[in-house]
Formats: structure tokens, C-alpha cells, sequence
């Protein structure tokens, strides 16, 4: 085993829990751009203040024992056939065996000025960028503004209304408000949520959609569904409903509309299904290819229970373990395995004071689901020891969410 070096590129769900899953078998790398883990379903915590930033994003070299070797960078180029990766440090290492984990990157789907003009909602950064954004926004109101002009400067537009846009909403809607009253602000802010199919959410079980619509009427959140956006501009969005254009100003634009197949997976020379998704055997081999490995938002999988799997934290999380195993298979001359995924639960959540959890067949709601939610997702942080630091954290101090501040 001591031999063979297994090189991971992306350090998401499916990249870091491959990575702990063969600390000890040969040499283990794992390149990634950013020197952190995310734990991608607590963000919109983050941005609430409800979490801090150590308990979802710790550094890679936290995490990782002496078995693995981290490398912060950028891989540019692979070749399969020399079975060699190259960085954007001018770096060219050999691999034994290679896992993709790259991740999907931000889908602005061609729309004019979106890739120039709207928030994407994807690292901590962009949450930085959103919270003191709208803290800015709010700076700029007056109090004794009049309540429709108030309105129209904190006015935000979001863009899929998924489960990302769906949780982001309505986090936003109930700080900025909750922002607006603090400070004795007139009328309130306005949160659009804009979606191009007939339903929020689409893809959820139907218990768990009532509880979001629910929700977003709680949040005041405005849903506009079977709406394309057609233009991003820096303080307005045109969209397109019934054959109808509207132009509504915003003081931002954040899109949660999808992702794409990551650039590096365009350069690799695999077959690939139309949407450009790598196609893997059901024991996660790129095909024609046994010694690469594919899996996360890059990869067409079809050992799924639901179709809702695909794309999620939860496929990659389960997908790594299959990898981590197949790889110690095939360097001791064992069968390699297959699995079925199956869902393990959808949790979304609502605001800044509660949540919805659907697990056996049951939804918790409100305060308990947000409890509930917590609770699952301590769960599954990477190793044994974040998750008590983190399960303490939360224990004994609380995950009251940080108001937007009125000062810096």
C-alpha cells in the first residue's frame, strides 16, 4: 500500500470524506483551491450569525491526519493517459489512483449581466459579501425616510426558488426586518423570490413543501413562480412572466438558479452524458478508465433511490465512503463494491427561528425542527472531534442568530 499515491481533486463533502476514508492506505493528496472545509448547508446559518465560522468551514489541516497530504491550489490540467495532474504553482504530480470531486460551479444559464451583476451564494466569502451588503443597504435609509422609499432601497431579489433559494430568502427577510425595527426604520424591506417553474421547491415531497410555503408567507418573502430572468443589471432585474417584461429595482440580485459541470471536467477527454456529466460505473469508475474515480455534482450516477439525490451533500457524503472502499479493494486485489443511495432525510431551513425536518416519513417543524436540524447536521461535520467541539459550541452557547449590526 505505501506505494501507490491516490491524488483527490476538490475538497467539498465528497473529496474531504474520501480523503479521511483512506488516511493510512499509500499516499493520500488532497488539492484543493480553498484551505477550508465547507459544510455547504450551514451557510445561510452563517450569514444569520447562528453559527460562527470554525464550526462550518475549518482549515483542511484540522481535519486531516499525518496520513494525508493537503495542497492548497488549483488543478489546470489532467492526463489520463500519462496519469498525471498539473497546478496553476506550475506543479506536475503522478497518481496511482485519481478521485474527481471538483463540484459544480455557479449557473447563470446565459442570462445577460447575471454572471457580471448578481451575488452568488456558494463560500463563506460570498455570505461576507451578502451580510455586510445588506448592512450597507440599511445604512443607507434614513428614519424619518418615507415607508415606500424605505421599501425600495432594501429591496432584494433572489433567483431559484430550491431549496438554496428558499432557505436564503427567508433568512434574509426575517434579519431585515427584524434590522428595520431595531432601528426604528418605517414600513419594511421586501425580499422577491423568483422561480421559472410552477412551484417552490420543486422536487420535495409534498409534506415538506406546505411547511415552506408556509413559511415564505410567514417571512413576507414575495414568490413569483413560472418567471424567467432575462436581464441583470447593477440595480435592477428584468424578468419575463406570461410574455410579459418587468423591470423591478433591487439593491441586489443573488442567484441560487443551479450549478454546471466545474470547467476542468469540460477539458477531460471521458464520456460524458449531454449535460456534460461524467459517466461512472455503479462503483464510481469513471468508465474505461478503473483507476479514476468520479463523484459529487461532476458525476452521473444511477445507483440513486430518487432523482432528488442528484447534486446534494448528502450523495456526495455517502459517495465517498464507496470510494474510500473500492480504492482499498483494488490495491489489496479484492471485488469492488456497489451501493444504492438512498435519501437520509430532507431538512430545510426557514428563517432565522425555525426549520422543517422530514425524516421516516414525519415533519418537524418550527422551533423543533430547527432543533432537529442542529441536531442532524452535527451528525455528519468531518471527524470525530469537530463534532464535539462544535456539538459543545452550539450546547452551551447558544445559536441564536447576530442581528445586523448597526455598526461595523
Amino acid at each position: 500500500m505505501s506505494g501507490k499515491r491516490i491524488i483527490i481533486v476538490g475538497g467539498g463533502f465528497g473529496g474531504l470524506f474520501t480523503a479521511l476514508g483512506l488516511s493510512g492506505v499509500g499516499e493520500v493528496v488532497l488539492i484543493s483551491q480553498e484551505d477550508h472545509f465547507l459544510f455547504t448547508p450551514l451557510l445561510y446559518e452563517y450569514l444569520s450569525g447562528e453559527v460562527e465560522a470554525w464550526h462550518i468551514a475549518p482549515r483542511y489541516r484540522e481535519l486531516l491526519d499525518e496520513g494525508v497530504r493537503f495542497i492548497q491550489d488549483t488543478v489546470t490540467e489532467i492526463d489520463l493517459s500519462a496519469r498525471e495532474v498539473a497546478t496553476a504553482r506550475g506543479k506536475r504530480l503522478a497518481y496511482d489512483f485519481l478521485v474527481l470531486a471538483v463540484g459544480g460551479v455557479t449557473n447563470y444559464a446565459g442570462v445577460a449581466g447575471a454572471s457580471e451583476y448578481a451575488l452568488p451564494f456558494r463560500k463563506i466569502a460570498h455570505a461576507d459579501r451578502l451580510r455586510w451588503h445588506m448592512i450597507d443597504v440599511l445604512d443607507r435609509i434614513p428614519p424619518d425616510a418615507a415607508p415606500q422609499d424605505a421599501r425600495r432601497t432594501a429591496t432584494f431579489v433572489v433567483v431559484g426558488a430550491g431549496a438554496s433559494g428558499v432557505e436564503l430568502s427567508t433568512k434574509m427577510a426575517d434579519l431585515l426586518r427584524d434590522a428595520f425595527q431595531r432601528r426604528g426604520l418605517p414600513g419594511e424591506p421586501r425580499v422577491i423570490i423568483v422561480e421559472m417553474s410552477a412551484q417552490v421547491v420543486p422536487g420535495m415531497d409534498e409534506e415538506i413543501r406546505q411547511h415552506v410555503e408556509n413559511a415564505l408567507r410567514s417571512s413576507r418573502v414575495e414568490v413569483h413562480t413560472q418567471t424567467t430572468v432575462k436581464r441583470v443589471m447593477p440595480q435592477s432585474i428584468v424578468v419575463e412572466h406570461g410574455g410579459r417584461l418587468t423591470e423591478l429595482e433591487t439593491s441586489a440580485t443573488i442567484w441560487t438558479g443551479g450549478v454546471r459541470v466545474n470547467p476542468l471536467v469540460d477539458t477531460l477527454e471521458v464520456e460524458k452524458d449531454r449535460h456534460g456529466l461524467i459517466i461512472v460505473e455503479p462503483t464510481l469508475q469513471v468508465r474505461r478508465h478503473e483507476r479514476v474515480f468520479a463523484l459529487g455534482d461532476i458525476a452521473l450516477c444511477t445507483t440513486l433511490d430518487s432523482p432528488r439525490l442528484a447534486g446534494t451533500a448528502q450523495l456526495a457524503y455517502q459517495q465517498a465512503g464507496l470510494v474510500a472502499n473500492n480504492i482499498r479493494a483494488l490495491i489489496e486485489g479484492r471485488s469492488l463494491e456497489t451501493r444504492q443511495f438512498h435519501e437520509l432525510g430532507e431538512a430545510v431551513s426557514l428563517g432565522t427561528e425555525r426549520a422543517a425536518v422530514l425524516a421516516g416519513g414525519v415533519v418537524f417543524d418550527g422551533a423543533l425542527g430547527r432543533q432537529a436540524r442542529f441536531a442532524l447536521y452535527t451528525s455528519r461535520l468531518p471527524t470525530w472531534q469537530h463534532r464535539l467541539r462544535v456539538g459543545a459550541s452550539w450546547f452551551f452557547e447558544g445559536t441564536a442568530p447576530r442581528p445586523l449590526s448597526l455598526e461595523r
